[in-house]
C-alpha cells in the first residue's frame, strides 16, 4: 500500500493523456539537445519515468525522442543519474522498434550493464542474448581500466545463463570458472578505504584500512567470505560477494556436464567414494581443470560459511544472515555431491554436527530443510539411516512454527518435491499429516494450491476417514492454533490468575482448562491418531464459535470445499464398499456436526450432497446395506430444514438403488418401510396449516420425494393404489390457503406437472416399471435423458399419450 502522497502521483501520472505525454516529451528533447544535463533534465527524466511505469501498457513515445535517449546514453561525459534514467525509461518501452543500440564496441563495464540490461528486455531474443553474452565473457577475459569494476556485469551475467545457458562456450565457461575461483578464494581481508571528503580536516592516518572481522566481532584469521564484516568493502570483495550469489546458479547449469574424470565411470562406488575423498584432498586444486576446482573452491567456501555460522552475531541483520548463508551453503554443497559423490563423505559428517547443533534451535528451522534434503539424495550413497533427520522435521517444525508463512511455504514445496520418495519410503510422512494440516490451515488460501499436490499423497484406506473429519475441521483447526499461539505469549501473571475449578469464560481460559485439554491435544495431535473418536470434539466446536468472524479462520473455511472436491475424487479411486459405507455414514453424521459458519456450512453441504451421487454410483448397494440408517435419516423432518442438499440427494439415492436390480438382497419389506417413512415425511411437509410462520420446503423437495415415492411404489405394486390416491390430493394441497401464501405461481406448477406425469405413469405399472427402474441396457447409454428435468423423457412421453386419452389433472 503506498502512502497518500504517492497515490497522487500515481494517479496523476496514470491520467496524462498523449497529447501531454508528447508536449512533455518535447520540452525534454529540447533539454537534451541543448546538452542541459543538470537538475532540470534529472527532474523530467524521472517524471518520464514514473509515466511510462506507472501503467500496464506501453506509452507511446516518439521514434526520434528514443532515439535521442539512446544517444545520451551512450555520451562518453554523460552523467551516472541521467544514464540509469535514461535505460529505465528505454527498458520500460521495450520491445521498442527505435532501438539503435548495440553493444559489440562499449569497453566500459557500468554502460554495458545499462545498454545490455535494455538490449535483454526486447525479449527472449537468442540473437540478442548470444552478443550480450559474448560481449560480457570479452570484457571479462581482458584486465579493466583503472576506476572501473567487473560487478556491474557479474548480474547480467546471472541473467544471461538465465535465459540461455548454450549460448556460452566451453572455453568461456572455464574463464568464469577461473575467474570465480579468484573471486570466492582470493578476495582481500583488510577492509576498504572511505572515500575522502576532501575537507581541510581529513587525515591520511585515520583512512589505513583495518582487518577484517567476523560477524562476532574477533579479526578474521581465514580467507574472506560474505559473511565477513568490515565498514568499506574493496572491489575484490564485493566481487567475492557476488559470485557466492550466483554460485548455485552456475554450478547447476555448467557443473555437472564432463563434471568426472574420464575413468570415473569405471571406478567401483567405494572408490567413488573413499578413494576420490583421499585423492580430492590430497592432490593440489591448482592441478584440476577449471569446472573441479571451482568445486573444491565452493565447496571450502561453503564449510567456511558454517563454521562462521557458529559465532555469535553481535547484530541482529547480521544474525538473520547467518542464516540465509547457511542455507544457501548446505544447498550448494547438496547440489556438489550430486555432481560429484566424492564430496559426499566429507559433507556427511560435517552436516551431521551442523544438524546435531541447530535441530534444537528454532531460529534455524528453515535450514533444517536443506539438511533433510542433503540426506535425502545421499543417505542411500553413504549407506547411513536419516530417519531421525526427517522425524525431527515432521514432527517439531510444523507443530511450533506454523504461523511463520516463509517456512510453511518451504515446508511444503520440500515435501511436494519429493512426494515420490516420501509414499514410498518414509511412514513418518504420512503419520503425521495432522502436523502438515496445520501448516495449511495457518495460511490458507497460500498454500492451497501446493498442498492440492500433497493430499492424494497422504490420501489412503487406513487414513480416508481420519482426513475427511480433519478436513471438516479445518476451520476449528485454524482457531485453535490462534489460540495455542496467543496462549504461549500471555504473560506468566496472567496465566497465574486462571483458577482450573471455574468454568473458562473465554477461549484462552479453556486452553488451559483440564475440562477441555485433552480435546485441545488431539485436535493440536501431532499424528495420526485413528482410533481416538472425533466425536470428542463437539464440545469444542461450540466453544470456539466465538472465533468464527476471525478473518483467518473465515479464509480457512474457504479452502474447505475446494479440498473435499479433490478429497472425494481421489478417494473414488481406491475405495471399496466397506469404506464406502463408512464414508457416507461419517457424511451424514458430520453434515450436522459443523463449525459454525453459515456459508462454511451451505458450502460443505452443497459439495457432501454432489459427492453422495459419486458414492451411490459407485457402490449402489450401499442403501440396501446401510437401510436402517438412511431410513433413520430420511424420516427426520428437521434434516430438510438444516440440510435440504444432502436430505434430497439421500432421497433420490433410495428411490435410485433401493431395487434389486442393483442389489439382490434388497426385499420387499425393505421397500414398504422405505416407502412408509417417506410417505409420512411427504404428508407432513404438505399438509400445511394456517399459522404466522408456515415452514416452506422447497418445490424440489417435494418432487423428489414424490418421485422416491412412486420408483418404491413400481416395485412394490400393492403400494400403486395408496400413491395413486396420495398423488390425486395434491391439486387440494396446491390450491390451499397456506400453500398459496408460501409458494408461488411457478412452483405450484412445477409440482402439479410432477404429479400429473407420475400419476399417469401409475397407470400402466409396467411402463412405470420401465421408465422409473430401467434395466442396465437402456439406463447405461442414457441417450433419452433430458438435460432440464430429473426424469428420462419416456416419462413425459407416457405422460402425454394417457392425457390426449383421458385429459387427467389431480385433484
Amino acid at each position: 500500500m503506498f502512502m497518500p502522497g504517492a497515490e497522487n502521483f500515481l494517479r496523476q501520472a496514470r491520467e496524462i493523456q498523449d497529447e501531454e505525454l508528447r508536449k512533455f516529451s518535447s520540452r525534454i528533447t529540447s533539454l537534451l539537445q541543448n546538452h542541459d544535463l543538470g537538475n532540470d533534465t534529472i527532474d523530467c527524466l524521472q517524471r518520464l519515468f514514473l509515466i511510462v511505469s506507472a501503467t500496464k501498457y506501453v506509452r507511446k513515445l516518439d521514434g526520434k525522442f528514443v532515439e535521442l535517449l539512446q544517444k545520451v546514453l551512450c555520451l562518453p561525459k554523460c552523467p551516472e543519474q541521467i544514464q540509469a534514467l535514461c535505460a529505465a525509461i528505454l527498458r520500460e518501452m521495450s520491445p521498442s522498434n527505435y532501438l539503435i543500440l548495440s553493444c559489440d564496441e562499449i569497453q566500459e563495464a557500468k554502460l554495458l550493464s545499462l545498454v545490455s540490461s535494455i538490449l535483454l528486455a526486447q525479449g527472449n531474443q537468442k540473437a540478442e542474448v548470444l552478443a550480450v553474452g559474448q560481449r560480457v565473457v570479452k570484457v571479462l577475459e581482458g584486465r579493466l581500466p583503472e576506476g572501473q569494476s567487473s560487478r556491474h556485469l557479474l548480474p547480467l551475467l546471472s541473467k544471461i545463463i538465465s535465459l540461455s545457458p548454450a549460448s556460452l562456450t566451453e572455453d568461456q565457461t572455464n574463464l568464469i570458472n577461473k575467474r570465480m575461483v579468484d573471486w570466492l578464494r582470493y578476495a582481500s581481508v583488510q577492509q576498504g578505504v572511505a572515500q575522502p571528503s576532501g575537507g581541510f580536516f581529513s587525515n591520511p592516518r585515520a583512512r589505513q584500512p583495518g582487518p577484517i572481522t567476523e560477524v562476532d566481532g574477533a579479526v578474521a584469521t581465514d580467507f574472506f567470505t560474505v559473511l565477513s564484516i568490515g565498514q568499506y568493502y574493496t572491489e575484490d570483495q564485493w566481487l567475492n560477494m557476488q559470485a557466492f550469489s550466483m554460485l548455485r546458479k552456475w554450478l547447476l547449469c555448467y557443473g555437472s556436464e564432463g563434471a568426472n574424470s574420464p575413468n570415473s565411470d569405471d571406478r567401483s562406488e567405494v572408490d567413488g567414494s573413499v578413494m576420490s575423498m583421499v585423492s580430492a584432498t590430497s592432490t593440489s586444486s591448482r592441478l584440476l581443470p577449471p569446472k573441479e576446482r571451482l568445486r573444491e573452491k565452493a565447496f571450502e567456501y561453503c564449510q567456511r560459511l558454517i563454521e562462521q555460522s557458529n559465532r555469535r552475531a553481535l547484530k541482529k541483520p547480521d544474525g538473520d544472515l547467518q542464516k540465509a548463508c547457511l542455507i544457501e551453503a548446505v544447498t550448494i554443497m547438496d547440489i556438489i555431491c550430486r555432481q560429484d559423490s566424492s564430496y559426499v563423505y566429507r559433507t556427511l559428517s560435517c552436516l551431521k554436527i551442523l544438524h546435531g547443533r541447530i535441530s534444537g534451535d528454532l531460529a534455524y528451522a528453515r535450514a533444517l530443510l536443506p539438511i533433510a534434503q542433503f540426506f535425502l539424495n545421499h543417505s542411500e550413497t553413504a549407506a547411513v539411516d536419516s530417519e531421525a533427520v526427517y522425524k525431527h522435521l515432521f514432527t517439531r517444525i510444523p507443530a511450533q512454527l506454523f504461523h511463520s508463512p516463509m517456512l510453511a511455504f518451504e515446508f511444503i514445496q520440500f515435501c511436494r518435491d519429493n512426494i515420490q520418495f516420501f509414499t514410498e519410503n518414509l511412514s513418518i510422512f504420512r503419520r503425521s499429516f495432522p502436523n502438515l494440516f496445520k501448516l495449511l490451515a495457518w495460511n490458507s488460501p497460500a498454500l492451497i494450491s501446493e498442498f492440492m499436490d500433497l493430499l492424494p499423497a497422504v490420501l489412503g484406506a487406513d487414513t480416508a476417514i481420519e482426513i475427511f473429519h480433519l478436513l471438516l475441521d479445518l476451520p476449528c483447526l485454524a482457531a485453535a492454533l490462534d489460540i495455542q499461539l496467543r496462549s504461549a505469549s500471555a504473560p506468566i501473571s496472567e496465566r497465574a490468575t486462571w483458577d482450573p475449578a471455574a468454568k473458562p469464560a473465554s477461549c484462552l481460559e479453556a486452553f488451559r482448562h483440564p475440562l477441555y485439554r485433552s480435546t485441545f491435544q488431539y485436535l493440536l495431535r501431532i499424528e495420526t491418531a485413528p482410533r481416538d473418536s472425533p466425536e470428542r470434539l463437539a464440545p469444542l466446536r461450540q466453544l470456539l464459535g466465538s472465533m468464527a468472524s476471525c478473518p483467518r479462520v473465515v479464509q480457512c473455511a474457504d479452502t474447505v470445499p475446494v479440498l473435499l472436491q479433490l478429497y472425494f475424487s481421489v478417494v473414488a479411486e481406491f475405495a471399496d464398499g466397506p469404506l464406502i459405507n463408512q464414508l457416507v455414514l461419517v457424511l451424514l453424521e458430520r453434515s450436522e456436526q459443523l463449525y459454525e459458519i453459515p456459508a462454511f456450512k451451505a458450502d460443505v453441504h452443497r459439495v457432501l450432497s454432489s459427492q453422495l451421487v459419486l458414492l451411490c454410483k459407485l457402490h449402489p448397494s450401499l442403501v440396501v446395506e446401510l437401510s436402517k440408517e438412511l431410513l433413520e435419516f430420511s424420516g427426520t423432518v428437521s434434516n430438510i430444514r438444516n440440510k435440504e442438499d444432502i436430505f434430497t440427494y439421500v432421497v433420490w439415492a433410495i428411490g435410485e438403488y433401493m431395487s434389486v436390480s442393483y442389489d439382490k438382497r434388497c426385499t420387499v419389506e425393505q421397500i414398504n418401510k422405505f416407502f412408509e417413512a417417506l410417505e409420512a415425511m411427504l404428508f407432513e411437509i404438505t399438509q400445511l396449516r394456517p399459522s404466522a410462520s408456515i415452514p416452506k420446503y422447497s418445490p424440489r423437495v417435494i418432487t423428489v420425494l414424490m418421485t422416491t415415492l412412486t420408483k418404491l411404489a413400481s416395485r412394490s405394486q400393492d403400494l400403486i393404489p395408496r400413491m395413486s390416491l396420495f398423488l390425486s390430493k395434491m391439486r387440494a394441497f396446491v390450491q390451499s390457503p397456506a400453500m398459496a401464501s408460501v409458494y408461488s405461481e411457478e412452483d405450484n406448477e412445477e409440482i402439479l406437472t410432477r404429479a400429473a406425469e407420475l400419476m399417469n405413469l401409475l397407470k400402466m405399472p409396467s411402463v412405470a416399471q420401465f421408465v422409473l427402474t430401467p434395466s442396465a441396457e437402456v439406463a447405461s447409454p442414457r441417450f433419452h435423458r433430458d438435460t432440464n428435468v430429473s426424469l428420462p423423457l419416456a416419462m413425459k412421453t407416457a405422460s402425454r399419450l394417457l392425457e390426449r386419452g383421458t385429459g387427467f389433472v389431480p385433484g
